[in-house]
C-alpha cells in the first residue's frame, strides 16, 4: 500500500528521507503531469529534486529512473489532483522501488497548503 502524503506534511517526510541520504543527494518529487500541466503550474525546487516525467512515460523509462536513482532512493509522486500519481506510486513500487509515496491531492493542494504563488488550474 502506497504512503499518500498532504503536502502540508511534505517538508517533514522531505527532512527526515534527507536525513538517511548523503548530503548532496535530495529527495525527488516526481512530477508525472502532461509538459503543459508543468509549464502551467510546477512546484520549486527546496531540499528536493524535481523531475518531470509524463505518467504515460513512465513505463518505458523504468529502467533509466532505476539506474539514475536506484530502487532505495525516496520518490514522492505528484499530478494534478492525485490520480495519476498514485498509479505511478504503484508502478514504481510494484517495480521494486522501495521509498514511494503519493502527494495526495496533487498540485492542486499544494497550492492550498504549501505555496499560494502556485496557479491553480
Amino acid at each position: 500500500m502506497i504512503s499518500q502524503l498532504n503536502p502540508s506534511d511534505f517538508a517533514a517526510w522531505r527532512d527526515r528521507v534527507a536525513a538517511d541520504l548523503a548530503p548532496t543527494v535530495l529527495p525527488v518529487v516526481l512530477d508525472v503531469r502532461e509538459p503543459w500541466e508543468v509549464q502551467t503550474a510546477s512546484v520549486r525546487e527546496d531540499g528536493f529534486s524535481l523531475l518531470a516525467l509524463p505518467m504515460r512515460e513512465v513505463p518505458a523509462r523504468l529502467a533509466e529512473l532505476k539506474d539514475m536513482l536506484g530502487t532505495g532512493h525516496p520518490i514522492a509522486c505528484l499530478c494534478h489532483h492525485g490520480m495519476r500519481s498514485q498509479q505511478v506510486a504503484n508502478y514504481l513500487a510494484q517495480g521494486g522501488f522501495a521509498e514511494v509515496v503519493n502527494l495526495q491531492g496533487g498540485i492542486d493542494a499544494w497550492t492550498q497548503q504549501v505555496d499560494p504563488s502556485v496557479p491553480r488550474y
